[in-house]
């Protein structure tokens, strides 16, 4: 319960921007019930004009009838600008909050995208925002009215017959009573439901993401599984979801019509003995109705709450993650790089119960080139990581020029930084925005330049509007060779001072990867340079080797030193080398 109190005061801070619709909300709302509650009183005195066969007011009936209709065509303006501004307060709500979640995702550290599925997130920006939309909207549509409704009703019943009334009074604790039963057991299930529908939205970007390795490998019966299992446990959540709260609605309107024929009867009985006439009964009846009716949808509207709620709470679970640490008070720009990199005793663990780097130490001078090679998972792009800071280190310093990285802006660092990864990142747009990516001010004549130097022009060239043309999400319809030489060529055009080359040539044929070691060559020419490689033919040339295991580096020289030293390098090397 105070969890709830709680997310609905988050909530209400949101709609606080938007006052002044739900004041007016508040006001059509009160005008159209109160109009709805006039029109018993008209119908009432249009009975009591009918007293029998040729005992017809007619002029009187007219101008009732007249008075009706007004009433009913104001009511129904009054409604469709209650329904226009509750739609503004919604959306606009809604709106606000994916910005928030949108705008903290991409504060959040890397560490929490590691742990959490893609999938699982568009889950909750996507699917549990639309589901709180809609609770949220019923709320503003069905809660003003039904409030002053029953507030209306109660007051103009009361003038009526005070028995009768109480009457309706004393038996409609029953009806909240059923309501607020059952909504304390559908909070659970809703939220259950947005849980699992996040699984599944996990699995479906999963498949349609690497639907090209499902295929492969064969995989589809056991995809189909998952998913299978998946939807079936959905369809359960969700029916046990609905059935609880599709038995608010026949449970409230059970109390009603118990209330209905209370006031029939009672009312009948006071007509009989002339306290009432029968436009009056007619009247109480629509009252009774009127009064009962609210309590139906404003149940119906705490069920659905307790979805949106749920789904709320899932989405300001997002907003509250622990962003990345901001840049320190004194954080300095990083300009004027030299490009000396100091690894100093740094230790790190992606966990605390698993130790990674421990005790790393290397000291890299301006324009010196730096391999590092190692079996899967010994801390290679995890040494990566930390040189651009996308985690902190645990313990231990990293220095550029002498001034620690936890000291300069991220975005100066990794500004300096030209990065080539094997997994390759292109956005939707044309090529040229592609490449001048980490250049915008970029001539046309620096782009191509650029392009030729890691031999991506020539295929460019042969793109049906070249440079200018139009390429998907992550690059569309290109190899995967070809998405690499237009990433390597965004950093030759930028050619920042210190470079990081993991597994850069992976996906390239053998003929054009010569050629782009020959390219790499001459940009590292006065660059910090660090390459990952498994390709140890790639790397003979390089000013420093280091070779890592389980998270420390065993050795570490030149090429032929390493091989004279005949240790784990050079076990290493000639497993590729020989048969």
């Amino acid at each position: 319960m105070k969890e709830n109190i709680r997310i609905l005061k988050r909530i209400l801070n949101y709609i606080k921007p938007y006052i002044f619709f739900v004041v007016a909300s508040i006001f059509f709302a009160a005008v159209s019930a109160t109009l709805s509650l006039f029109l018993p009183v008209l119908t009432g005195d249009a009975v009591d004009m009918i007293i029998g066969k040729g005992q017809v007011d007619w002029n009187g009936l007219t101008i009732v009838l007249l008075k009706m209709a007004l009433v009913v065509a104001v009511s129904a303006a009054a409604q469709w600008i209650l329904g226009a501004c509750n739609n503004h307060i919604t959306f606009g709500t809604v709106r606000d909050i994916r910005k928030d979640a949108m705008r903290h995702i991409n504060e959040l550290p890397l560490s929490y995208l590691d742990r959490h599925p893609t999938g699982e997130t568009v889950s909750r920006i996507i699917a549990d925002a639309d589901q709180f939309a809609d609770g949220l909207l019923m709320g503003f549509t069905q809660f003003f009215t039904g409030v002053i409704t029953i507030i209306g009703t109660l007051v103009l019943m009361f003038m009526l017959s005070p028995a009768i009334t109480l009457v309706v009074v004393v038996l409609t604790p029953l009806s909240i009573f059923v309501a607020s039963a059952i909504a304390k057991s559908t909070y659970r299930y809703f939220k259950k439901q947005s849980e699992v529908r996040a699984v599944q939205t996990t699995i479906i970007s999963e498949m349609i993401e690497q639907e090209k390795i499902v295929q492969a490998f064969a995989y589809e019966d056991r995809a189909r599984q998952r998913f299978n299992a998946n939807n079936s446990e959905l369809t359960g959540v969700s029916l046990k979801a609905l059935f609880a709260s599709s038995l608010t609605n026949p449970s409230t309107r059970f109390v009603n019509n118990m209330v209905y024929a209370a006031v029939a009867v009672s009312g009948a009985y006071a007509v009989i003995k002339g306290r009432f006439s029968i436009g009056s009964l007619t009247a109480f009846l629509t009252f009774a109705t009127q009064y009962t009716k609210p309590f139906n949808e404003i149940s119906g509207v705490v069920t659905e709450l307790q979805g949106a709620i749920a789904c709320a709470g899932r989405i300001f679970e997002l907003i509250d993650e622990k962003a990345e640490l901001p840049d320190a008070d004194d954080a300095v720009l990083l300009d004027d790089v030299k490009g000396n990199i100091d690894i100093d005793d740094v230790c790190f663990s992606y966990t605390e119960d698993k130790k990674l780097l421990e005790n790393v130490n290397i000291h890299a001078h301006s324009g010196e080139r730096f391999a590092i090679v190692g079996p899967t998972g010994c801390g290679k792009t995890t040494l990566i990581n930390l040189l651009m800071r996308f985690y902190d280190t645990k313990s231990g310093s990293i220095k550029v020029d002498d001034k620690d990285v936890k000291k300069l802006t991220r975005h100066s660092l990794r500004t300096n930084f030209g990065m080539v990864l094997q997994d390759t990142w292109l956005k939707p747009g044309t090529i040229r925005e592609n490449i001048i990516m980490g250049k915008p001010d970029a001539s046309d004549e620096e782009m191509i330049r650029a392009a030729k130097n890691s031999h991506a022009h020539s295929f460019i060239k042969q793109l049906p509007n070249g440079y200018d043309t139009v390429i998907g999400e992550d690059g569309g319809a290109l190899s995967q060779g070809q998405k690499q030489l237009i990433c390597i060529s965004r950093v030759m055009l930028a050619l920042p001072p210190m470079l990081i080359l993991d597994e850069a040539t992976s996906s390239i044929d053998t003929r054009t990867e010569i050629r782009i070691q020959k390219a790499f060559a001459t940009m590292m020419k006065g660059r910090t340079s660090f390459i990952v490689a498994h390709r140890l033919s790639t790397i003979k040339e390089a000013d420093c080797i280091l070779v890592m295991k389980d998270g420390n580096i065993i050795e570490q020289g030149k090429h032929e030193d390493l091989l004279k030293q005949e240790g784990f390098y050079s076990n290493l090397y000639r497993s590729q080398f020989e048969v």
